[in-house]
């Protein structure tokens, strides 16, 4: 019987996180939606607002015997700006931050293992500001959002933004790929 793990990760907006989790292998879903408020079901509107306090996150079934948890930290990493507060991009506001909910103690270490490596090999100019807290209740975003990069390719956003850095991952993660 096989067991499954959670991780819960925000970077910016969800649709490139979410579509590049799900390509990976030992992911069985990989689900857009929102952490870390103050406000029960939230909408993606209140969201917006940037103050409910979520973070645009997905949440990670995985499969810990065919992927680890650091292996999707690295690929966490490499998907986002973890240097930059409150924002990715053109994506500005609380609701856009790096953060990661950890499901237990051995999350957290590894979070935080990854984070010093990342510094002490200077991979950034800036530190990394990636916030670590303990998983909240995640709340699944509408189902427009779900799959939203696979199902709108030319959407100018998707084409302009997702599609070069998902090229870029699948180049650079090309043995972790279903």
């Amino acid at each position: 019987m096989a067991t499954t793990e959670l991780a819960t990760f925000g970077g910016g907006c969800f649709w490139c996180i979410e579509s590049a989790f799900n390509q990976v292998k030992g992911v069985n879903e990989a689900v857009s939606g929102y952490s870390g408020g103050h406000l029960d079901n939230p909408t993606y509107q209140q969201i917006c607002q940037g103050t409910s306090g979520h973070a645009e996150v997905i949440q990670i079934t995985f499969d810990p015997e065919i992927i680890s948890y650091e292996q999707l930290l690295e690929v966490f990493f490499q998907l986002h700006d973890p240097t930059q507060l409150n924002r990715q991009g053109n994506d500005v506001g609380t609701q856009y931050r790096s953060v990661i909910f950890f499901h237990s103690p051995e999350q957290q270490q590894s979070a935080i293992n990854i984070i010093s490596n990342i510094e002490s090999q200077q991979i950034w100019t800036d530190p990394v500001v990636t916030e670590l807290s303990p998983s909240t209740t995640f709340y699944r975003a509408e189902s427009y959002h779900q799959n939203y990069a696979n199902e709108n390719p030319e959407q100018p956003y998707c084409a302009l933004i997702i599609n070069p850095k998902l090229a870029k991952f699948k180049n650079q993660f090309r043995h972790l790929l279903k």
